[in-house]
């Protein structure tokens, strides 16, 4: 069996009840207008099948999302196979988890060097905390982290993931403010193989994803990353603000196609009712969340489970 770098989360009680907090206000927007729409309702009718189309792109699952699920369940109508409106909410269940599950792939972890992870966004995400969060995730795990302040253009940078180093007991490889981000990466890559680091998670300058000199320096730090370690980055990791909704698809595009995003991690998803971007991200994108940011403490970061998110959603 391949060993990967995103296993599934554990079951727990306490995790599936913070799951379910976090995406309350998605459920009340989503599901919760699904569920008004059938109830007392048993013809399945093409204003019905319209109705729940507008709910669908309310939660901000997005249009071409919206066309697949609705596309299926209409066949399934036409088929014979949803007869009764009460059982329009567990085709449009069953059709949310296939989109997630397409994309739900893990990462293959290398056997004999550190797993570097190189992490994106534009300024505003959380991606700092993000990285700080991950970094203690994955300590609780008893796997050795060290970070890399990549990000030198922002002072505050530097001593913001100081500060989570301190929080998670984890090391950090910092320079000077406006040193080249990539001999910063140079400098820790070097360092974990020396030192055997189970982990490199490297910060990199928060960018709009229109600035193409800064869009290139993120390829430079992968083109460094894969000389020091060949095979890696093993994971770029995008962290997008949910509470942006579907303006994030475009970040993600950018990002995807100049830095090679292979997976992402969602914040602030306890703050927003526009949830439904996962799917959006996994259908129109084809990149698997790893991560939910669900609040502001170090626990709070989620490892993504596509059953376990549409169980939320719909119990």
């Amino acid at each position: 069996m391949i060993q990967t770098l995103f296993g599934p989360p554990e079951a727990t009680p306490g995790f599936l009840e913070r799951l379910r907090e976090a995406v309350q206000s998605t459920r009340s927007t989503l599901v919760g207008h699904l569920e008004d729409l059938v109830q007392g309702k048993s013809v399945i009718d093409a204003t019905l099948l319209e109705e729940l189309e507008e709910v669908l792109i309310a939660g901000d699952v997005g249009s071409a999302t919206t066309q697949e699920v609705m596309g299926a369940v209409r066949q399934q109508v036409n088929r014979g196979q949803l007869k009764d409106a009460g059982e329009l909410k567990g085709a449009i269940k069953e059709q949310l988890l296939n989109i997630l599950q397409v994309t739900s792939n893990g990462v293959a972890a290398p056997t004999n060097s550190p797993v570097v992870i190189l992490v994106v966004g534009v300024n505003g995400t959380g991606k700092t905390t993000t990285i700080g969060k991950l970094a203690y995730l994955i300590g609780s795990q008893n796997k050795k982290v060290l970070l890399c302040a990549g990000d030198t253009f922002r002072a505050a940078a530097v001593e913001q993931l100081e500060i989570w180093g301190q929080r998670t007991q984890c090391e950090i490889i910092k320079q000077r403010p406006g040193a080249d981000p990539s001999a910063v990466l140079f400098d820790a890559l070097t360092s974990a193989k020396a030192r055997q680091f189970d982990y490199v998670i490297a910060d990199t300058a928060g960018r709009l994803h229109t600035k193409v000199n800064l869009m290139a320096e993120l390829e430079k730090m992968c083109r460094t990353s894969q000389r020091v370690i060949p095979g890696s980055p093993h994971e770029v990791l995008l962290v997008l603000d949910a509470t942006t909704g579907q303006n994030g698809l475009q970040q993600a595009r950018q990002f995807t196609e100049r830095a090679g995003v292979t997976g992402v991690a969602l914040t602030k998803l306890d703050g927003t009712a526009k949830g439904g971007v996962v799917l959006a991200i996994a259908r129109e994108l084809k990149l698997p969340i790893r991560y939910i940011g669900v609040g502001e403490q170090k626990e709070d970061l989620l490892p993504f489970d596509p059953e376990q998110f549409i169980e939320s959603l719909f119990s």
